[in-house]
C-alpha cells in the first residue's frame, strides 16, 4: 500500500520524469554526434510513439471512447510539445554542447510559465515575482554572452543556444496546454495522442536525411541510446509529466523542472566531458536563482502529511499566497484525473 501511495503520489512522478529528462540531454547529444538531428528526433519520439501504441493497447481503458475534441487537443499539443520543441532541441544539440541545452531549456521553461500567467491574470503580480523575473532575465543575457566567446563554441554555440531558448517557449506553450488537454481524455491516451501527431510531423522533417544515415554501420551505443529515448525519456516521461500536471498544475509542474538541469550537469561533465566557461557559469546561476525566486515567490509551496490531502493541502496553500485563479485552474485539472472514464461521444 505505501509503495503504490508513492507511486501514486504526484510529486514522486514528476521526480521521475525530471531524472529521465536531465539524463536524457547528454543521451541524445551521443546519438546527434552519429546521425542528423532530424534522424536523431525521429527516433527519439518515432520509438515513443511505438512504445505508446504498444501500452494502450495493453493498458488502456478500451471501453471509454474519445471525444473528437479531445482526441484533437492532445494532437495540437504534440505539435509544440513533440515536434517543434524536439525540431529546436535536437538542431541546437548539433550546434552545441548538451549542458547548455540542460540549463537553458528546464529553467526558461518554467519563468516562461510563469510570465505567462503573470501576464494573464491567473497569478497575482508581487515584488517577489517581478525580482525573480528581472534576475532570470539578467542571468540569461549574462548566459548568452557567455555562450558567444567561452567553451570554444562561438556564433555555432550561441546559435544553438537561442534554438535551446525556443525549444523552452514550445515546452512553456506544451505544460500550459497540459489541463485543458487532460480534461476530456485519460493522461496515457492524450500523451499517445501528442506524441505520435508530433512523430508524424518529425519523420515528414526527417525523410530528406534518411537515406543519408549508414545505419550498418552506426555502433551499438545509438540504438542503446535510442531505446532508453524512445521508452524511457519519450513514452514514459510523457506520461508520468501528463499524470503530475493534471493534480498539481502547470506552476508546480514547471517548479520540478529544476531537477534536470542537476542530473544533466552531472551527465553531461562526467559521460561527454562538457563544460562552460566562468562567465556561461555565472549566468546559470543568475538564472537559476531568478527562476527559483519568480516560480516560488521566495517560498517553497507547503506539503501535505499524506498523498490523500495533497489536493487540498495545494489549494490551501495557493490561496495563502494570493493565486486563487491558479489554484481555480488545477483543481479542474485535478478533477479530471478520477478514476471514473469520461464520457466519449
Amino acid at each position: 500500500m505505501a509503495a503504490k501511495s508513492r507511486f501514486s503520489n504526484p510529486y514522486a512522478l514528476l521526480l521521475m520524469t525530471m531524472l529521465l529528462w536531465g539524463s536524457s540531454f547528454s543521451s541524445s547529444k551521443s546519438v546527434v554526434e552519429h546521425v542528423p538531428h532530424s534522424v536523431g528526433a525521429l527516433l527519439r519520439f518515432g520509438g515513443g510513439a511505438l512504445a505508446l501504441l504498444l501500452a494502450v493497447a495493453l493498458f488502456g481503458n478500451r471501453e471509454q471512447r474519445v471525444p473528437a475534441r479531445a482526441g484533437w487537443l492532445a494532437a495540437a499539443a504534440g505539435v509544440l510539445g513533440v515536434f517543434a520543441y524536439n525540431g529546436f532541441f535536437f538542431w541546437g544539440l548539433s550546434l552545441a554542447p548538451s549542458l547548455d541545452a540542460g540549463i537553458l531549456i528546464p529553467v526558461m521553461s518554467p519563468v516562461l510559465t510563469s510570465s505567462f500567467l503573470l501576464l494573464t491574470g491567473k497569478e497575482k503580480p508581487d515584488w517577489a515575482r517581478a525580482s525573480g523575473l528581472a534576475l532570470g532575465l539578467t542571468g540569461a543575457v549574462i548566459f548568452f554572452l557567455g555562450a558567444g566567446g567561452s567553451g570554444g563554441g562561438g556564433s555555432s554555440r550561441l546559435l544553438g543556444d537561442a534554438l535551446f531558448l525556443l525549444s523552452a517557449v514550445c515546452w512553456a506553450s506544451y505544460t500550459l496546454a497540459g489541463p485543458r488537454v487532460l480534461a476530456g481524455i485519460e493522461p496515457l491516451k492524450a500523451t499517445t495522442y501528442a506524441t505520435c501527431a508530433g512523430a508524424v510531423l518529425l519523420a515528414v522533417l526527417a525523410a530528406p536525411d534518411l537515406p543519408k544515415v549508414e545505419w550498418s554501420e552506426l555502433p551499438a551505443s545509438v540504438w542503446l541510446n535510442s531505446a532508453f529515448l524512445a521508452i524511457g525519456a519519450a513514452a514514459v516521461a510523457n506520461l508520468l509529466y501528463y499524470r503530475g500536471v493534471g493534480e498539481v498544475g502547470p506552476a508546480k509542474a514547471s517548479l520540478m523542472m529544476f531537477n534536470v538541469p542537476i542530473v544533466n550537469t552531472l551527465c553531461a561533465t562526467v559521460l561527454l566531458g562538457e563544460s562552460f566557461g566562468w562567465l556561461q557559469g555565472t549566468g546559470a546561476l543568475v538564472l537559476v536563482l531568478g527562476a527559483v525566486i519568480a516560480v516560488t515567490r521566495g517560498k517553497l509551496p507547503r506539503r501535505a502529511a499524506g498523498p490523500d490531502a495533497q489536493p487540498r493541502a495545494d489549494k490551501a496553500s495557493e490561496a495563502d499566497a494570493g493565486d486563487a485563479a491558479d489554484a481555480e485552474a488545477k483543481a479542474q485539472a485535478g478533477s479530471t484525473m478520477s478514476p471514473a472514464p469520461a464520457e466519449g461521444s
